[in-house]
């Protein structure tokens, strides 16, 4: 049985942001703390946040959110969500101040620690309508959380797992590409890549969506055409534009499911919390189409020919290279080694990515042996 659902209300366009307070209004949040980081506030964006709302008294900031968001700094924002007495939340930021912000909605409004509402733990029925409301303002264009079900974080063990319930996606989001125009070009690629890591993964996720499929191709081949000219040409407005919605589109698709990429970053990404998501995402992605290529419903569906057309490409054997030529061209690593993960890493890393939810949803199962080719193919 398929469950198609698309259920978040996005505000779209350069100037958003200015409907931010009218938007918590329309949601009921009068008391908000907004999840941020200290380069959002060095950056200035912090302040641009604030003063678009009415009553600054009533306003808390946790801006303490680690790259990779962890159970502690989840701990450390509750803590300061209750005793304002907090009754919504205003995301500001990256993929982490968005899943970390998800994270305080679910603990700060139930009782237990961030483990028992993973989804690896059985922890998607224990997440209710009690969960706080979540405003998303995304400065980055890659993770497209603020339009995702869920968050994906690290337990105080060490393990990265994904917390999901349609109870953790952004009442609202407000994608104002304005927010993305300083960022840097590292950043803009690495989140760029990201983007387009979601959006393969997703369109080629077995189950059937046709409409997240659609979204999906779509997403790819504005964030293929337009990642060169952002990362380097900052302020070009339409390609921030295009990189947003690409942004956006890949997570609208999430559920779908994901695939071998995620399993593997996400596993990767626990070993070393200092490693990019969209970095490793996009050094993982050309092994992983070439181990889909065989997949029943990516054969059946000409998924890899659509992928290839969606980029501008000739045929299906040119993408895993193409992918690699962009990640040069854009002065990302070209592999593992470069980001210091050594084969003796390797049993670590597979037992992650095995034990992942998003190893479950890719067209094709990967076992132990599959995971070890992969990991050397991507060094």
């Amino acid at each position: 049985m398929a469950l198609i659902n698309y259920i978040t209300q996005v505000q779209f366009d350069f100037g958003a942001l200015a409907l931010l307070q009218q938007e918590c209004d329309r949601i009921g949040i009068k008391r908000p703390l907004v999840v941020t980081d200290m380069g959002i506030r060095n950056a200035g964006i912090l302040d641009r946040v604030l003063g678009q709302l009415k009553d600054g008294n009533a306003v808390r900031v946790f801006d303490q959110t680690p790259p990779n968001p962890n159970e502690n700094a989840v701990r450390a924002a509750v803590a300061m969500f209750r005793e304002a007495d907090c009754d919504g939340i205003i995301a500001v930021g990256g993929g982490s101040s968005i899943d970390l912000a998800k994270g305080v909605a679910v603990c700060g409004t139930h009782e237990g620690p961030l483990k028992s509402f993973a989804l690896i733990e059985g922890g998607l029925s224990n997440i209710t309508a009690k969960t706080a409301p979540v405003i998303a303002v995304p400065t980055t264009a890659g993770t497209g959380s603020e339009v995702g079900r869920g968050a994906i974080l690290i337990l105080d063990d060490g393990r990265k797992v994904g917390v999901l319930s349609p109870y953790l996606v952004p009442r609202l989001a407000i994608c104002d590409p304005e927010l993305t125009l300083g960022l840097p070009p590292l950043m803009t690629a690495a989140t760029g890549m990201d983007a387009i890591a979601h959006c393969l993964e997703t369109f080629m996720a077995p189950s059937f969506n046709p409409p997240a499929d659609g979204i999906a191709l779509d997403g790819l081949w504005r964030a293929w055409a337009h990642i060169e000219r952002a990362t380097r040409e900052p302020g070009d407005r339409e390609a921030r534009l295009n990189m947003m919605s690409a942004s956006m589109q890949g997570a609208m698709a999430f559920q779908k499911g994901l695939g071998c990429v995620h399993s593997l970053s996400h596993s990767l990404g626990g070993i070393n919390p200092k490693l990019h998501h969209g970095t490793l995402n996009a050094i993982f992605l050309p092994a992983i189409v070439e181990f889909n290529a065989p997949a029943e419903t990516v054969v059946k569906d000409q998924k890899l020919a659509r992928i290839a057309h969606a980029m501008g490409l000739k045929d299906a054997a040119a993408i895993g290279p193409a992918i690699k030529d962009m990640s040069a061209r854009l002065g990302l690593p070209a592999g593992l080694a470069e980001l210091g993960v050594s084969s003796d890493m390797y049993p670590a890393i597979i037992k992650g990515a095995l034990a992942d939810h998003s190893h479950k949803t890719n067209p094709r199962v990967a076992s132990e042996q599959d995971y070890e080719r992969m990991l050397q193919q991507s060094m």
